[in-house]
């Protein structure tokens, strides 16, 4: 019988230790008894995972089993790891680190600097220690990359305004500019003109764990800001709701819970939340502050309750009050700029219109206006309609801005404009503040057309699919899209009409923040479409004067030029610009300027190149009166400062660029 049970060997059979010989070793001599020597279990033990006295020359479980007793197994020994280990410096470092990001995050959700400091002070700024991706590291949001003239200057679009510059790209533009780049400036991990909002909704979700976060506001609250939102031009341009059927959202959010007749859905609440929101920031234009009467609310909460609340709507069958909240949220998101979360949105609404069917279904009335009132079915079927074009306008300028696919294919949709939609859409423009006169259809952000325009310049020019095109394939493209594009700026009245290119001897005639989301757009489109020919491989042929190579350089010359008239017509209208929709514009001349800074840095010694730098500095003058405007928040000045010191250094290095070409001319 085995004597294994008295044995006082640790249970662990491969546990090693310093230890003194065995009772069964105890007979041997002193000098092998006074000797320590490192246990573990032998090969048959360890195996068996039993208790091993590691006696010489055979264990008590060998000896009893008369089997070879060995040691012959490698065992892997497990050091500690001094380097990695919690040592005094790196615990230090590591209080230190915490302790200036918790300063940071402190300063930036109050507002104030702490007492004997400013944030500089402390070390690294907020969007270096939190916001910011290592370079190595920084994250592709586009599957299009960005080309210039043939070449590739970083991964991403240059209509999506995202300028990670490849090493090519690096080593291009420093040797046209002599210059090393400033890549904190001019290559961040995240669009500076894209806002970081998950600091400010992790501290509201904070907040709202003191109180109940599903609680609506008081109907009164409500009814003022709906009455506010009736009678200002933007329910024209975003016509997310119709009055009526809100009316009975209302009354299904406020219903008293406590009857077991009825039944309060959370798409109700939701849509009440993001309408606060949104309603909110869209004041009337020209007014610099809310209206005394109304309540002033914090937009930001109710965005955040609203999205508290999607996880339970999405539970719930699909409704018009589950779409019209992610809608509101994707504009909402859209107007203050941050541009991933309405991403996010407008792709769930897109699945909400698809499952209510408003993708295929083309507003037919039943009844005529000189029956009577609209019937209820014919007023849910034409606002299902007016929300998926805005959503399908929307959708589009997400697509084309992050480089990311559509949510709504053309496919997959009936895209019969409204009844009567061209005839109406230039017959009376209304002045932004005229709220008594205001036309009973929606006028959306955009031309319809337009955006039917843009979605088919994504398809054929910029998806996958697109980037394995030939170049006689991709010039075909674009020369159609240019047609299509042209048939309808000719459909445009004359006083409305955009021109082939702006500049201030033909300044234009209506100019109104209408005219200005219609030119901006116009020229937008220009500028995608023709700057596909970027990605022609004739480009490589160098200075050949062929016909292909001919084309692709006055395509290329026609983006560039609408990029020109871009920053020309914002220069000329910026007295009518809305700050409410500042971040929503902002995309418009942020590519246009790395448009122009490419095409500076492309041809240098050209005449035309000095007066872009005298444009590029224009602009910039024009941003920052802009900026002004929008000091209303820490958020806003760190936003605008990244947007500045973007632009700043692109114009340094323009400016370098024009003077390197110049030095070497006359050297």
């Amino acid at each position: 019988m085995s004597d294994r049970g008295l044995n006082p060997a640790h249970a662990d059979p491969s546990y090693t230790t310093d230890r003194s010989p065995t009772p069964a070793t105890a007979a041997g001599s002193d000098e092998q008894q006074a000797r320590k020597r490192t246990a573990r279990a032998c090969d048959s033990c360890y195996k068996r995972k039993i208790k091993c006295d590691a006696a010489v020359p055979q264990c008590n479980w060998c000896s009893h089993h008369n089997i070879p007793c060995t040691f012959e197994r490698v065992i892997q020994r497990r050091r500690k790891d001094r380097g990695n280990g919690p040592g005094p410096q790196k615990t230090a470092r590591l209080s230190e680190r915490l302790s200036r990001i918790e300063k940071l995050l402190m300063e930036n959700f109050s507002g104030e600097s702490p007492p004997g400091g400013s944030p500089t002070n402390s070390g690294p700024s907020l969007m270096e220690e939190v916001v910011t991706t290592p370079p190595d590291h920084a994250p592709a949001s586009s599957s299009v990359a960005l080309h210039f003239a043939g070449r590739q200057f970083g991964v991403n679009s240059l209509i999506t305004g995202i300028p990670f510059l490849l090493p090519e790209g690096q080593q291009w533009v420093e040797q046209r500019t002599g210059q090393s780049i400033a890549f904190e400036k001019l290559s961040p991990a995240r669009p500076p003109w894209e806002k970081q909002r998950a600091l400010n909704s992790s501290a509201l979700l904070m907040s709202l764990q003191t109180q109940n976060p599903f609680e609506l506001p008081s109907q009164s609250v409500v009814d003022i800001y709906f009455d506010l939102y009736r009678g200002a031009l933007m329910r024209l341009i975003f016509p997310v709701l119709d009055f009526v059927l809100f009316r009975e959202t209302i009354k299904a959010a406020y219903q008293p819970q406590s009857s077991s007749r009825f039944y309060r859905p959370a798409s109700a609440r939701a849509c009440i939340f993001s309408f606060i929101a949104l309603a909110s920031i869209l004041h009337p234009p020209g007014l610099n502050q809310t209206p005394a009467h109304v309540p002033p609310v914090d937009s930001e909460a109710f965005a955040v309750k609203a999205q508290c609340l999607l996880p339970q709507v999405l539970q719930e069958s699909a409704s018009l009050d589950g779409l019209q909240t992610a809608v509101m949220l994707a504009v909402f998101d859209l107007v203050t700029g941050n541009l991933r979360s309405a991403n996010y949105f407008v792709s769930l609404a897109a699945r909400f219109i698809y499952m209510l069917g408003a993708h295929t279904y083309s507003h037919q009335p039943t009844t005529s206006p000189a029956a009577g009132p609209e019937s209820p079915e014919d007023r849910i079927q034409r606002h299902l309609r007016n929300v998926f074009w805005l959503c399908y306008i929307i959708d589009k300028d997400i697509a084309l801005r992050t480089g990311q696919p559509v949510a709504l294919s053309d496919e997959n949709c009936d895209l019969t404009l409204p009844p009567g939609y061209v005839e109406q859409q230039y017959m009376v423009v209304p002045h932004p503040q005229d709220g008594q006169n205001l036309p009973n259809h929606p006028l959306f952000p955009v031309d319809l057309r337009l955006g039917i325009i843009k979605s088919r310049a994504y398809s054929s020019l910029y998806s996958f699919k697109a980037h394995q095109k030939t170049d006689a394939e991709l010039l075909k493209e674009i020369r159609e899209l240019d047609d299509e594009l042209e048939r309808w700026r000719m459909s445009v009245p004359v006083e409305w009409r955009p021109t082939l290119s702006f500049s201030h001897e033909r300044p234009d005639p209506t100019v109104s923040m209408h005219s200005v989301m219609l030119r901006l757009n116009y020229h937008l489109c220009m500028t995608i479409i023709h700057q596909a020919s970027s990605r022609c491989k004739a480009w490589a042929m160098g200075q050949g004067q062929g016909a292909m190579t001919e084309g692709v350089r006055s395509s290329l010359a026609l983006s560039v030029e609408a990029s020109r008239s871009t920053l020309l017509y914002l220069e000329t209208a910026e007295h009518v610009l809305m700050d409410g929709v500042f971040w929503h514009l902002i995309f418009y001349p942020m590519s246009a300027l790395l448009a122009i800074f490419c095409s500076v840095l492309q041809t240098p010694s050209d005449p035309q190149a000095t007066k872009d730098l005298a444009l590029l500095r224009a602009a910039m003058g024009m941003m920052e009166r802009v900026f002004l405007r929008q000091l209303s928040s820490v958020n806003e000045v760190i936003h605008i400062r990244l947007v500045a010191d973007f632009v700043s250094e692109l114009h340094r290095l323009a400016k370098c660029a024009v003077e390197k070409a110049l030095d070497e001319r006359y050297a």
